[in-house]
């Protein structure tokens, strides 16, 4: 995401681009490390802990990944979540690493809510490969699509100017408050321009369409709000 410095009249100049742009990317990356570190080490695993045909069927006709992607990234999934549940804890601590000098933990809560498609609290395999094939390899409207329901976060299919607000401040916290990264503009000064400039019947709320078509004709928009 790139942060936008706006001006008068909903006017906009590209900004620094932040570590967050690239924060997914990373966490990926690190669990790519992870699988690849873990090779030797690992074996092979017993029956109990290989993908069902079902399973695997599924995330073959529902990704961009072919069979021996899949088996790798579950053996590292395994690794690291033994029991195959990506707790919130877990996640936080993943991000962490990247957000040293930032509080992480309420951005984290909001991603990890994304993730976690059933809401039972963990994020299981499926969950976990589809979102990572959607953030990383997803067209620009499948990953809007993605955002669009992180911003959502009350889940009632409209985004309002205080969930905005929530995750932009979410997103300034992670950066941490000496980061040369973070914009001079509050939360609430960054929230109210994206509406303004998405809002298109100005009636408060931004609804999928409203999300989508505003990124999608606007670059840096989309580079701010996509992952």
């Amino acid at each position: 995401m790139t942060p936008l410095k706006f001006k008068d009249g909903g006017r906009y100049v590209k900004g620094r681009r932040n570590k967050h742009s690239k924060a997914l990317k990373r966490f990926h990356e690190e669990i790519k490390k992870t699988q690849t570190a873990n090779k030797r080490t690992m074996g092979c695993f017993g029956s109990k802990d290989k993908l069902s045909k079902e399973d695997m069927d599924f995330l073959k006709s529902h990704t961009r990944y072919d069979e021996a992607t899949i088996k790798e990234w579950y053996k590292g999934f395994k690794q690291d979540c033994p029991n195959g549940r990506l707790t919130p804890a877990k996640f936080v601590d993943m991000y962490k690493m990247f957000f040293p000098s930032g509080n992480a933990e309420e951005f984290c809560d909001h991603v990890f809510r994304t993730f976690d498609m059933d809401k039972n609290g963990y994020i299981d395999f499926k969950e976990f490969l589809l979102a990572i094939d959607v953030t990383s390899s997803g067209t620009p409207e499948e990953k809007l699509k993605w955002a669009f329901r992180m911003y959502d976060v009350d889940g009632n299919g409209v985004i309002d100017i205080q969930e905005m607000t929530k995750i932009v401040q979410a997103i300034y916290d992670m950066l941490g408050a000496c980061s040369s990264n973070r914009p001079a503009d509050s939360a609430e000064e960054r929230a109210k321009n994206i509406f303004a400039k998405m809002d298109e019947n100005n009636d408060g709320q931004l609804t999928q369409e409203e999300f989508l078509k505003g990124c999608l004709q606007d670059e840096e928009l989309s580079k701010m709000l996509a992952p």
